[in-house]
């Protein structure tokens, strides 16, 4: 494959990208391979397959898997096309299972991907097929938290490294109150018409969206948020929150002291946190205390995001390079009551559920900002992620890159550095020679010393 030449793409320097980056099919080809093909790739929750022989069946970009609780309670993923004539072997969503078999010619599978039984084989095979060559391609797995991802590169680090400094910022409520989180299903499924990376970015870090897209809904919401309907110049932006940025492109943006705040009923979850943050602040500090009462928007790289606070989480599976597959679930602390978390469950659908609210007001920009540029002289315009820039840089208390707003562009610009570097890069090995200076593009390296921040 000979790969495109990323630094046309993307400019690290003035924070512009080529529109070309949501449209053309090479580029996407690219990703498969690049991306896709050596990132680690959410596949569900360990609550949602909680007894042996449970399984989901999910995807890594456009590869099918099944997901698999094992007897020794370990977790397997395999690729879900028969080692027979490529059929696909299982075609329900989530179940029990004791095997998995083909509805082509009967091959049975093991929940452990082996095969373990195959019609007339000693007829008509004469013996001569060796099962144990011919089980389910396995998937490499790893587990943070209970939040099971799967990657297909061996090379590629562990989940906990490929996660990093961004796994300091998912502590804050995964850990921070002890009970940990799990997520509710069956995820709700929809087909967008957009390219992958557009909905990623939204929720990697824009903030500047919510008060003109959503103005109409957060008028009707009320909370915290209302005052940012129609951006009011006279908000103290930089007082609100903060954006985060960190090494493999994963980032966020928070609104201080905004976790709940489109919820309509939210009683109990208000007195969930009030009952539990001082807990997170005496045993991770006082920004992760600050941080579990705030309103995240979130993407971990390549296409996993959620909002902490609506406790809406995602995955935007790509369909070519104009459309995805999303898949919805709903995020809530395990310690809460059933009733709780299923009021958690009604909000989040209600606002960011398939026909939510403000899910509609997202997507008909996330289409446009795609279809736009079917035209050829569009693609040869360029976008601009320069909100922010040298607003920002290492802070002494928080892990990689801050912005100064939660109404910027640092998580873009973190994302899209990301996505060029590994891109262009031939493996793994030439990604960690860059660890030390990954951060380089951030020039303005003393921005919160000389702003006196802690």
């Amino acid at each position: 494959m000979n790969r495109i030449d990323v630094t046309e793409l993307v400019d690290l320097e003035n924070a512009t990208q080529s529109k070309t980056v949501f449209w053309d099919q090479t580029i996407y080809e690219q990703e498969l391979e690049q991306i896709f093909g050596r990132c680690w790739l959410f596949l569900t929750h360990e609550s949602l397959i909680p007894k042996t022989g449970d399984f989901v069946t999910a995807k890594m970009a456009e590869d099918l898997v099944i997901v698999a609780r094992q007897k020794d309670d370990s977790v397997k993923a395999f690729i879900n096309s028969c080692t027979h004539r490529g059929n696909q072997v299982c075609h329900a969503d989530s179940g029990n299972a004791r095997s998995f078999v083909c509805n082509y010619h009967g091959w049975v599978f093991g929940t452990d991907g082996s095969l373990v039984d195959v019609p007339l084989e000693e007829r008509c095979y004469h013996n001569n097929l060796d099962k144990s060559e011919h089980g389910l391609t396995q998937v490499r797995v790893e587990i943070y938290r209970g939040f099971v991802f799967g990657c297909f590169d061996d090379d590629t680090p562990s989940l906990e490294e490929y996660l990093g400094d961004f796994a300091w910022y998912l502590d804050t409520f995964m850990v921070g109150a002890g009970g940990g989180v799990e997520l509710l299903g069956p995820p709700l499924k929809s087909i967008l018409d957009c390219n992958w990376k557009v909905p990623v970015e939204n929720f990697i870090g824009d903030a500047y969206h919510v008060g003109w897209t959503h103005a109409a809904g957060l008028n009707v919401l009320g909370g915290e948020l209302a005052g940012l309907a129609g951006n009011q110049a006279d908000m103290p932006y930089d007082d609100l929150g903060l954006q985060f940025t960190t090494r493999h492109g994963h980032g966020f943006g928070v609104i201080h002291d905004a976790g709940p705040s489109i919820h309509i009923k939210r009683a109990a979850y208000d007195k969930f946190l009030q009952d539990t943050g001082p807990t997170v602040t005496e045993n991770l500090g006082p920004e992760r205390g600050q941080l579990y009462h705030g309103h995240w928007n979130t993407s971990i790289f390549p296409n996993t995001s959620f909002l902490y606070g609506t406790n809406t989480f995602k995955t935007w599976h790509p369909i070519g390079p104009h459309q995805i597959e999303v898949w919805t679930w709903t995020l809530v602390h395990k310690d809460m009551d059933d009733d709780t978390k299923r009021t958690m469950q009604r909000e989040a659908i209600r606002s960011f559920g398939t026909a939510g609210t403000l899910e509609s007001d997202d997507g008909e920009n996330m289409m446009t900002c795609t279809h736009s540029n079917r035209g050829q002289m569009a693609r040869k315009g360029r976008m601009n992620s320069s909100m922010g820039l040298n607003y920002e840089g290492p802070h002494p208390n928080y892990p990689g890159i801050v912005g100064s707003s939660f109404i910027g562009e640092t998580s873009y610009r973190g994302f899209y550095r990301f996505w060029a570097e590994i891109m262009a890069a031939e493996s793994w090995s030439d990604i960690k020679k860059n660890d030390k200076h990954w951060d380089d593009i951030w020039a303005n390296k003393d921005f919160w010393k000389d702003r006196g921040k802690s």
